[in-house]
């Protein structure tokens, strides 16, 4: 059921990843003005001749971002018709373009006008929206034909609060990562996990090395309480496989996500180390995204069944002279 249209889903996230890669990308190489103070045109031209390396790095990144804008307006009115009886699909839908359109329109304002580092900063976080909304949008279609089926979750109240804070918490994260690249803040401190450059354990001695600092901080208190949420979704959680194995995952993706934070201080930002880096969060964020999305359905609270209280069942119904052989 709606194989186009979950084929033309999936080709439409992978599009958006892309586009987020080649927007870090473009600032990692620092290639923002590779077209000039020209846009939608490159150095006033439709078609650029004078070729730098810079220029096709961020014409590309323009020719991709356009592309995908196309593909997710195609995909929130293909799927406005299909699955509109979703209660998801129509919000889905206008957040993807919306926030895609709003890319679009800070990163031509960034070319054009020019905006401080802190301004930039935001433009990677919206982009994680738009992408986390394409992305919701496409599981949501493969849900309509029961083959990803996450109709008996619940959760207690207790993991819906650990759950929507670690994902607001992980979008101020986002920010903080992309304010450490658009200050060029990468490599001010040469150590990691803390920064040694003049005296060792002692604080901060200017901005950009507090800005490094503050990001380490807070990946590593996310990489704790990713860590405990997941211990939480194990014990308490064993009967829905979707949560723990889904919680597993974040784990994993937050763990490689610091392991390549640290990578790219010692490689001297390796460009490769420094994509994945953006990649293992763009996943992470959009995994969170679901747990929120599967947070708002159903009015049922879940108790979690320990080991001891599924023994004492047992024994009750042992016990109850209700229990009649059949």
């Amino acid at each position: 059921m709606h194989r186009k249209l979950k084929w033309f889903a999936v080709l439409t996230t992978v599009v958006m990843v892309f586009v987020l890669l080649g927007g870090a990308l473009v600032t990692k190489t620092d290639s923002g003005m590779g077209c000039g103070r020209s846009w939608p045109l490159c150095n006033g031209q439709l078609i650029p001749t004078d070729i730098t390396v810079e220029l096709v790095i961020e014409f590309a990144h323009r020719v991709v971002s356009g592309a995908a804008g196309l593909l997710v307006l195609i995909l929130s009115i293909w799927a406005w018709k299909t699955i509109g009886d979703q209660r998801e699909t129509k919000a889905l839908a206008i957040l993807s373009v919306s926030f895609i359109i709003l890319q679009g329109l800070i990163g031509a304002a960034a070319v054009v006008w020019g905006q401080s580092d802190f301004v930039l900063a935001l433009h990677f976080g919206i982009s994680l929206i738009s992408f986390a909304a394409v992305f919701l949008l496409t599981l949501l279609i493969f849900e309509v034909d029961k083959k990803l089926d996450t109709s008996k979750i619940k959760l207690d109240k207790k993991m819906k609060y650990h759950t929507i804070g670690v994902t607001v918490y992980s979008y101020i994260v986002v920010y903080t990562g992309a304010l450490v690249r658009h200050t060029e803040a990468s490599l001010v401190c040469k150590d990691w996990p803390f920064c040694l450059n003049s005296t060792p354990f002692s604080l901060p001695t200017n901005m950009y090395e507090w800005i490094q600092m503050g990001h380490r901080f807070m990946a590593g208190l996310i990489f704790l309480w990713i860590g405990y949420i997941t211990w939480m979704a194990i014990k308490r959680y064993k009967d829905q496989k979707v949560v723990v194995n889904g919680w597993i995952t974040a784990f994993i993706l937050v763990a490689m996500q610091v392991v390549a934070g640290a990578a790219v201080v010692f490689t001297d930002l390796n460009i490769y180390v420094a994509l994945a880096h953006a990649l293992f969060i763009t996943c992470l964020f959009g995994l969170l995204s679901y747990f929120i999305m599967l947070i708002t359905r159903g009015s049922m609270e879940y108790s979690p069944v320990s080991e001891t209280d599924d023994n004492v069942s047992a024994e009750a119904k042992i016990k109850s002279p209700n229990m009649i052989p059949q």
